[in-house]
């Protein structure tokens, strides 16, 4: 539970966003509320990400309109780790289908840990969805391309189009992590012998790699958050990236499954589709209206952004974003005349 919500008030989620200079005010105040989140440590079990400064700090917002509002660290670059599951899912549903992909990778929460060996087993070797290693691994290894070059090429290409510009690979990163993904590359073994990969393990483990080791800002994030909130029109190019029915069909699975074990909590707080990734990033989605970027080192223990967290809870009352937010379609001194 995020200890604060009660001081913010709460928007229904209707209607359009406030105009341009109060949501600046807004995502200023975000990152004022979000300052008081001073716990946390910095991902260390991948070398590279242990030497990110704890105090960096970046909040943005992109309107569906077109609209950009930042406060902050939104310019300083950091890899993408697994908020690339949910734009890498989005291309792969785009090539698939909705009923083919919920067939080999699923849509349930496994209420393990992202990274779970038990939950293969436990599962007959269903991934069960694509948010967690094993799923995003098996979602990678789905990507058309006859080799896993080719696969990559076609990640980097997707999820620049997402963010309206070109992504570069943070190499230090991918060589980092390369070295340190025993655990993946034992998942996607065990994928392999329940025939949920079909091609070599190894090389859609490399290729998912790459993919998070791809560079973004808090700008990025709340573009290409962005870009799903509009139906899959990215608001900066004006360029369709995938289908309204599979930005409806990624948000479905980002909102039960997008922060891990704590997914559940986020959504009863924060009422967004989102995702975190352990380089610090959190984007979160609210469909019609915009995407948040934030971008904060300091992790808690499930590996989300702890005042990445706070400022999307802050933003999503402020702004009115919750999904979950109503008020009375009659009110309620006009119910007593009638």
């Amino acid at each position: 539970m995020i200890v604060g919500l009660e001081e913010i008030g709460q928007r229904a989620s209707t209607g359009v966003l406030p105009g341009g200079d109060q949501v600046d005010v807004l995502v200023g105040d975000a990152y004022r509320f979000a300052l008081r989140g001073t716990g946390g440590e910095v991902a260390d079990y991948i070398p590279a990400l242990a030497h990110a400064d704890p105090e960096l700090f970046g909040v943005a917002v992109a309107e569906v309109g077109g609209g950009l509002h930042a406060v902050g660290d939104t310019g300083v670059p950091f890899s993408i780790q697994s908020i690339s599951k949910a734009f890498v899912y989005a291309l792969v549903c785009q090539s698939l289908g909705h009923e083919q992909i919920m067939a080999r990778i699923g849509v349930n929460n496994t209420g393990l840990a992202f990274n779970s060996v038990i939950a293969i087993e436990l599962n007959d070797g269903h991934p069960m969805n694509p948010m967690v290693n094993a799923g995003a691994i098996a979602t990678t290894a789905l990507m058309p391309g006859n080799t896993a070059e080719q696969q990559w090429e076609a990640i980097q290409t997707g999820l620049s189009a997402f963010a309206g510009r070109t992504l570069a690979l943070d190499d230090d990163v991918y060589r980092s992590e390369a070295a340190t993904n025993q655990r993946n590359r034992a998942i996607a073994r065990l994928l392999e012998s329940y025939q949920r990969i079909d091609v070599d393990p190894l090389a859609a483990v490399d290729v998912y790699t790459r993919q998070c080791s791809l560079l973004v800002t808090a700008k990025d994030l709340a573009v290409m958050a962005a870009t799903l909130a509009d139906g899959g029109v990215n608001p900066v190019t004006g360029r369709r990236v995938v289908s309204a029915t599979v930005c409806r069909d990624t948000l479905a699975v980002l909102a039960t499954n997008g922060l891990y074990e704590r997914s559940g909590e986020w959504l009863f707080d924060i009422g967004l589709p989102g995702k975190s990734g352990v380089a610090g990033g959190i984007m979160a989605v609210s469909p019609g209206k915009a995407g948040i970027g934030t971008f904060a080192p300091r992790l808690d223990p499930a590996g989300n952004s702890v005042r990445g967290q706070l400022a999307a809870a802050h933003l999503s009352r402020a702004l009115g974003l919750n999904i979950f937010a109503s008020d009375a379609a009659v009110p309620e001194a006009d119910r007593e005349a009638g």
